[in-house]
């Protein structure tokens, strides 16, 4: 379930022809989750990505870790979050940033800690609301960069970005992890975004971008094992997520048209401009659009 596609349900708006076109392409694949979420979902990365942040733990084994990602919460499938359960007493949280930084998926990790702590209480059969004490796992808040680091923080805090570092009632904390000279998996999935995003400003949002991507990174060991294994799912998931970008352009020019459309009815009503004078004065609008604002307009007379 995509995020537009909730949008229109919720506000009972139109799907342009394009946009009905691109979900009807969507719909049809069965590769939905992004290279990020697919890669984990195989035990041994996942073992991977938890030993790269507590090598300390020797006891590990890809039993003691379960997936416990929540569907559709804040994302719009452009961001990637990952909740990973450790034993009973750990619940790790990863949420990846693309490669424009913002503080504000600590809002996101806030509401994402939440939903999750809910979800397990559930899980557990556990009641907020007996005297009896519940049982819940520390949180570990981390955030991937696939950016380059600069002179960005190690550690952000709620505090810090929104509150100038006042003592505030709920706090939050999240590790970022960037690029490094370290050689483990999470580095490797940096890196690798890092390619693609290289790939797409010479080749443009196409499947060249895609392949080319692919076939540097298995030629520079990253990722190689994944890539060579589920390559034809990685095509898929990545052409995937284009699908989506193209979604939500879409969206936006629909939205970014309407709001004309009603702008230029307010206008008509007012006396500023004239029926006949909408496409001189607005020519990003089209001749059924001025038709449809002249019906409105003769229902409001």
């Amino acid at each position: 379930m995509y995020l537009v596609s909730q949008i229109f349900r919720n506000r009972g708006g139109k799907v342009s022809g394009d946009t009905k076109q691109t979900q009807e392409v969507k719909a049809k694949r069965t590769a939905k989750n992004s290279v990020f979420l697919d890669l984990f979902q195989d035990k041994k990365n996942l073992l991977k990505l938890y030993k790269t942040l507590h090598p300390e733990d020797t006891e590990a084994t890809e039993d003691t870790l379960d997936i416990v990602t929540i569907d559709n919460v804040l994302t719009d499938n452009l961001y990637n979050d990952l909740g990973i359960m450790v034993g009973n007493n750990r619940l790790l949280l990863l949420l990846e940033a693309q490669s424009s930084w913002t503080v504000n998926i600590l809002i996101r990790i806030l509401l994402y800690l939440a939903q999750s702590y809910h979800e397990y209480f559930e899980r557990t059969s556990q009641s907020l609301y007996k005297s009896k004490k519940v049982k819940m796992p520390k949180p570990e808040l981390y955030v991937i960069y696939t950016g380059n680091k600069g002179r960005k923080p190690d550690t952000i805090s709620l505090s810090q970005e929104f509150f100038d570092g006042a003592d505030i009632d709920i706090e939050i904390k999240a590790k970022v992890i960037y690029e490094s000279d370290k050689d483990n998996i999470i580095n490797e999935y940096i890196v690798f975004c890092k390619v693609f995003n290289e790939q797409i400003k010479e080749h443009g949002m196409t499947k060249q971008a895609v392949t080319e991507t692919i076939r540097i990174c298995k030629d520079r060991n990253i990722l190689k094992q994944y890539l060579s294994s589920k390559e034809v799912e990685v095509v898929t998931i990545m052409m995937s997520l284009f699908d989506d970008e193209q979604i939500m352009r879409t969206y936006a020019k629909d939205m970014e048209r309407e709001t004309t459309k009603r702008n230029v009815i307010t206008m008509i009503e007012r006396g500023r401009i004239k029926v006949e004078e909408v496409s001189a004065f607005f020519p990003e609008l089209t001749s059924d659009d001025v038709e449809e604002i002249e019906r409105a307009v003769m229902q409001l007379a």
